[in-house]
């Protein structure tokens, strides 16, 4: 039976520790996700606490839910954002996704 089944050969072993190939692919691995991802993102979070930390009253801004407003009151973690004549909100200065020049929203 033995001529229906190759017999298996054991391939020889390499040097141990010897290929720094795999090295060089995490490191520039690292590189790449470095550039791509990290660097960015770190880059867009300094821009959001730099806008959320100069917002003040008369400013016009954007939430990210998309409502556009003045902003009446600020608080230490909340802003009070006017939308209309009669109607004020609440919301967390970080749900804050842009200021708008002023006379944006008498433009709209």
């Amino acid at each position: 039976m033995s001529f229906f089944i190759s017999p298996a050969m054991a391939q020889d072993a390499g040097a141990p520790g010897g290929d720094f190939s795999s090295l060089i692919f995490l490191v520039g691995f690292a590189l790449i996700f470095y550039f791509m991802m990290w660097r960015p993102q770190s880059k867009r979070a300094k821009e959001h606490k730099a806008l959320i930390a100069g917002l003040g009253k008369g400013d016009e801004v954007v939430t990210s839910g998309g409502l556009l407003g003045k902003v009446t009151k600020v608080d230490e973690d909340y802003i009070v954002i006017k939308v209309s004549e009669n109607t004020e909100l609440k919301f967390q200065k970080g749900h804050v996704s842009a200021a708008l020049p002023k006379g944006t929203i008498k433009d709209i």
